[in-house]
């Protein structure tokens, strides 16, 4: 018989690793390749008295704002997502903004919490990388977040233009990625537009993540994606007293898997709307009803 003098402690899932690594500072770069195959959240923080407004916000604005969990007033812990962990310690990097103007970055916000700050966890594209990975698409390199002229649907004092997540792609990659992503609809869903940049008033010359953009190569196009930075425009946009965020690149890591996230909920939509079990058909709802204004050099 072999005796233990201590219970062994139990082992912790990658996400969970990950977090602890975050958290105790031994991880301090973006959330990208972390935990491959689990779902990735972008962060905002603010004070209940704008709560509500917010929350709408996102509810009107759900390409780029696809909401999957609000604390409550207070609560650090993502009760929903990633039972355990704590939203003042386990991002490698926030973004505080004052009056609309981001002031600095922290690796934690534990001493600027307060009592009722509301945190909502918005779905980030980072989730579907693997996805993506694994149909041939490359998502490493060639990928900026830029400012775009395309206008949210403003909620009091939330309001502001759409941040995109700009990848260039070859034809076909565009095609595969297209069908991918539209899988996706809780973490941005498919492209909202694909081709030329100034379509969309897409400035290139002050990416908000990223290198300088360079002359596009020949054979490559660019697919945007509406991104989780969005919020942070609406912050500048709205000027309230105190919001903190993630840093861009910088997610949150939850303990559910994409995949199976993806699967729930297409086994939900079929129950709700009486699409038969069909993939294809199940593809096509879910990019026309999450992305019902795709561009395509201004096509429709």
């Amino acid at each position: 018989m072999i005796s233990r003098t201590k219970a062994e402690a139990p082992s912790l899932t990658l996400p969970q690793q990950t977090r602890l690594d975050i958290r105790e500072g031994r991880v301090t770069g973006t959330a990208h390749g972390r935990a491959p195959g689990y779902l990735v959240c972008n962060l905002v923080v603010i004070r209940r008295a704008l709560a509500d407004e917010f929350l709408l916000y996102c509810q009107r604005n759900p390409q780029a704002c696809p909401l999957l969990e609000v604390t409550d007033p207070g609560c650090s812990e993502p009760k929903r997502l990633a039972p355990g962990s704590d939203l003042r310690t386990d991002l490698s990097r926030y973004a505080i903004y004052r009056d609309g103007v981001r002031e600095e970055d922290r690796e934690d916000i534990v001493d600027v919490w307060e009592n009722d700050f509301v945190a909502f966890l918005i779905g980030s594209g980072i989730s579907f990388d693997g996805a993506l990975e694994r149909a041939g698409v490359p998502t490493t390199g060639n990928r900026w977040v830029v400012r775009t002229k395309l206008q949210t649907v403003p909620v009091g004092r939330f309001h502001g233009p759409m941040a995109v997540t700009m990848r260039w792609l070859t034809p076909a990659q565009a095609i595969t990625a297209v069908q991918v992503t539209s899988r996706f609809p809780a973490c941005h869903g498919a492209p909202i537009h694909i081709g030329d940049p100034e379509l969309i008033g897409a400035d290139l010359k002050q990416p908000l993540f990223g290198p300088v953009v360079p002359p596009i190569p020949k054979g490559l196009i660019a697919v945007f994606w509406p991104c989780g930075v969005t919020p942070q425009e609406a912050a500048l946009a709205a000027k309230i007293d105190l919001m903190i965020t993630h840093a861009p690149g910088h997610g949150f890591i939850t303990d559910i898997e994409a995949e199976r996230f993806v699967q729930k909920n297409f086994q939900r939509n079929r129950q709700l709307h009486g699409h038969p079990p069909s993939l294809a058909v199940d593809e096509l709802y879910v990019a026309t009803f999450a992305h019902p204004q795709l561009h395509v050099d201004g096509q429709g």
